[in-house]
């Protein structure tokens, strides 16, 4: 059997498991999806799935093969509301849990943290959500994705949803570590935005390992300006591990201790400190430095042992980062997550978790699929064009008569030529939601 096949087969047999039950995934147990008419509940799992960012008329038809007898908007957008937002969540956890094949680097698995903004519906009346930069401006709406992406097998292993008003990345990526269940050593991968001794510690609690890039000691604020009393300033680069323990005492032998001591403040919040029974808590982790460019330096804390991981090999790692980023670019441009079909909060957040379902189905198969041998001379070396294996993996997921087509055939002759050493500048603009009126029309 094909892998393509193996995965269409077990994202169904979970919808199929969940039809059999509708009542747990509902809003009213007993009326929701009751009597089966056109939209059965699986049926409307399916299609919000498979949905792209065309209109919803265009994708209505296409998913029914243009029959005369395809349902109406109306009837879908009342079939959708039925559905609560967590029966995509478990659709998303059930169909990763299963399918993910762990992908190792020198035994470990590689998690990289990170979140993204996405413009939703102008509403000034929702304050979770809206901003305004300046009184009298239009403001605009927005939504936040924190993920954990799995950098070696090209997918997401977990999501929080938060309204933008509300974002907190250090208090979601702290969930996402405390509910992870992976079986092998795991290295959370991220960047500045996540240098946290609250973060450090919940991964150290897990017996896992962090790697995250932090201010440089020659930025005000920060981990590694407070601790610049025990590295070797005077040098461009360096590699030095450190035993801290941390606390919210004020004694004065924590004043008189500086080298062994850190003192958090209330203001700053850390799970597992305390006044009264939990006082001190011990950290063992590694600051290294490193040039990038003249007179530009990073730094990293990250407790990966020595021995297994040197300087150069953590700097591959923090490079591998960049996958997420361009997942994101993915995420929202070839499976069409900017392209909401709804004001609702509830129906944007059923859309955010269908494309994390369809954008892992799709990208499972595409890393099983191998580029075309050709016999031509080639100037270029070549790689898969992932939008294209996208379109193609689409399809196969909504065709349910005749023959399915050879995917991984179709994905392997779909490439792209790399060119080593081209770049270009990021172009940085204010970017709006994507009016949604030429889709539910």
């Amino acid at each position: 059997m094909r892998y393509s096949v193996f995965l269409k087969k077990t994202l169904s047999s979970i919808i199929q498991e969940m039809n059999k039950t509708p009542w747990l995934f509902v809003r009213d147990p007993q009326r929701d999806f009751s009597r089966v008419r056109k939209w059965s509940f699986g049926e409307t799992l399916r299609f919000l799935i498979s949905m792209e960012g065309k209109a919803v008329k265009d994708e209505l038809l296409e998913y029914f093969d243009y029959s005369p007898d395809t349902p109406t908007n109306s009837s879908f957008n009342q079939r959708r509301a039925q559905i609560l937002p967590e029966a995509f969540e478990y659709i998303f956890h059930e169909f990763t849990c299963t399918t993910s094949k762990k992908k190792l680097v020198r035994g470990y698995r590689l998690l990289a943290c990170d979140g993204s903004d996405f413009g939703i519906f102008h509403n000034p009346e929702d304050k979770t959500t809206y901003f305004q930069s300046l009184p009298g401006t239009k403001g605009f709406n927005q939504i936040h994705l924190n993920a954990l992406y799995d950098l070696r097998a090209r997918t997401y292993a977990d999501a929080i949803i938060q309204p933008a008003r509300l974002e907190n990345e250090n208090k979601a990526v702290c969930e996402m570590i405390d509910r992870y269940q992976g079986e092998v050593k795991t290295v959370f991968i991220a960047d500045r935005g996540y240098e946290s001794y609250n973060i450090f510690a919940h991964v150290q609690e897990k017996g896992m390992f962090f790697l995250v890039r932090v201010k440089d000691i020659l930025r005000k604020g920060g981990i590694v300006q407070s601790l610049l009393y025990k590295l070797p300033v005077d040098q461009d680069s360096f590699d030095e591990t450190l035993t801290i323990t941390l606390t919210r005492k004020q004694t004065k032998l924590i004043k008189d201790n500086p080298d062994k001591y850190r003192f958090i403040p209330q203001n700053v919040h850390f799970d597992y400190l305390d006044l009264e029974s939990r006082l001190f808590y011990e950290m063992n982790f590694r600051i290294i430095r490193f040039p990038i460019a003249p007179d530009s330096f990073e730094c990293i804390i990250t407790n990966l042992p020595r021995e297994d991981f040197l300087l150069d090999d953590v700097k591959e790692l923090y490079h591998m980062r960049w996958g997420i980023e361009t997942s994101f670019r993915e995420l929202k441009y070839a499976i069409g997550l900017i392209n909401f079909h709804s004001k609702k909060l509830d129906f944007i957040r059923q859309e955010i978790w269908a494309r994390l379902i369809l954008y892992n189905f799709c990208e499972a198969i595409t890393t099983r699929s191998l580029p075309c041998k050709s016999n031509r001379k080639n100037k270029h070396t070549y790689q898969l064009n992932y939008t294209r294996a996208i379109h193609i993996c689409r399809y196969f997921l909504t065709i349910r008569k005749g023959a399915p087509p050879d995917v991984e055939t179709l994905i392997g002759r779909e490439l792209l030529p790399v060119r080593p050493g081209r770049s270009d500048p990021r172009k940085v603009k204010f970017q709006s939601a994507v009016s949604f009126l030429y889709r539910i029309a």
